[in-house]
């Protein structure tokens, strides 16, 4: 994508009508900050005279422009800003989760997004973190909670920003118009690592996102190869299962994401490093040293064998 954070290349309805706000707000504001510059070149270029020439101090003038400069124009703007947004909000799409549950729960934490798809009866939830996958062309309620502080959920191609409130439940309603990834991020300032708190959205096609729901409803599948197998012992058999879940396994908690299906995604520590072994190797032995306050602590007591298979462990978890 050209334009992967552009409120400006809408992909879906409501980030369509933010566009159509954006557009008039964004030449204005070039249009107000070019006569500005203007009016500055002719105060710095003009001749200013003498006292002999001027009226003295007190003398009355020029409220005319006063008036017009300071509130007849500010006035027409902000009016015009206001009749649009209240327009949009009109037509804008928004789950109210009034009528039935969400399709997906969002749960904000710091600084990571827990996932919960309750598409279906309750066997068939489960819980992915920092990638959220929607069919296309199908609108999606979703619910947005926080665990912690407030934090703002933001997708600028598919949707305008929500905040999570500790507390309260937001719904929101996206509809991804065609197939691709989107990146989103937490818009609130919420804590350290802030910035590094991001996500993707995968807009899938309706056939290829079925299929991919029903690979993650599935447990995690036996390790394929002798290292992997070392690997599930050593997770099982160190401090990992006190934090993570892994489904079909006796890996339970619930504290950090759910690694059922990790070697699937894209990212690990919220969408801000690649998932690749290096990073894994590095992620594992010592988390707060890439990403500080991160809640979970240094494994530096795992050996080069340990770790290799751990990896080989969590990069099968398909």
């Amino acid at each position: 994508m050209s334009a992967p954070r552009s409120i400006l290349a809408p992909a879906a309805p409501a980030a369509e009508i933010l566009a159509k706000l954006g557009w008039p707000a964004l030449v204005g504001s070039t249009a107000v900050a070019l006569v500005m510059a203007i009016l500055l070149v002719i105060v710095a270029v003009r001749r200013t005279g003498s006292f002999a020439e001027h009226g003295p101090v007190h003398a009355r003038g020029g409220m005319r422009w006063v008036v017009i400069g300071g509130f007849v124009i500010p006035g027409i703007a902000f009016t015009a800003a206001f009749v649009a947004t209240i327009g949009s909000l009109r037509a804008f799409p928004m789950s109210d989760g009034s009528t039935s549950r969400p399709d997906i729960r969002v749960i904000g934490h710091q600084w990571w997004w827990e996932v919960d798809y309750r598409m279906g009866d309750t066997s068939q939830h489960f819980k992915t973190a920092n990638e959220i996958h929607l069919p296309t062309d199908r609108p999606v309620d979703i619910e947005l909670v926080s665990a912690d502080v407030i934090h703002s959920f933001w997708v600028p191609r598919l949707h305008g920003k929500v905040d999570l409130i500790p507390g309260l439940v937001n719904n929101i309603q996206i509809r991804a118009r065609q197939p691709g990834t989107y990146q989103g991020s937490c818009a609130e300032f919420c804590g350290l690592q802030h910035a590094r708190m991001r996500f993707l959205v995968v807009a899938d096609a309706p056939s290829d996102f079925a299929a991919w729901i029903a690979r993650m409803r599935q447990p995690a599948q036996p390790p394929a190869s002798p290292q992997a197998s070392r690997g599930e012992t050593v997770f099982m058999g160190g401090p990992c299962p006190v934090c993570h879940s892994i489904q079909g396994t006796r890996a339970l908690a619930s504290a950090g994401p759910d690694l059922t299906h990790i070697g699937s995604r894209q990212s690990i520590a919220a969408g801000w490093l690649p998932k690749d072994v290096a990073t894994l190797h590095a992620w594992i032995l010592n988390a707060p040293s890439l990403k500080p306050g991160v809640r979970m602590p240094e494994l530096t007591w795992f050996n080069g064998p340990d770790l290799h298979d751990l990896v080989a462990y969590l990069e099968g978890l398909k």
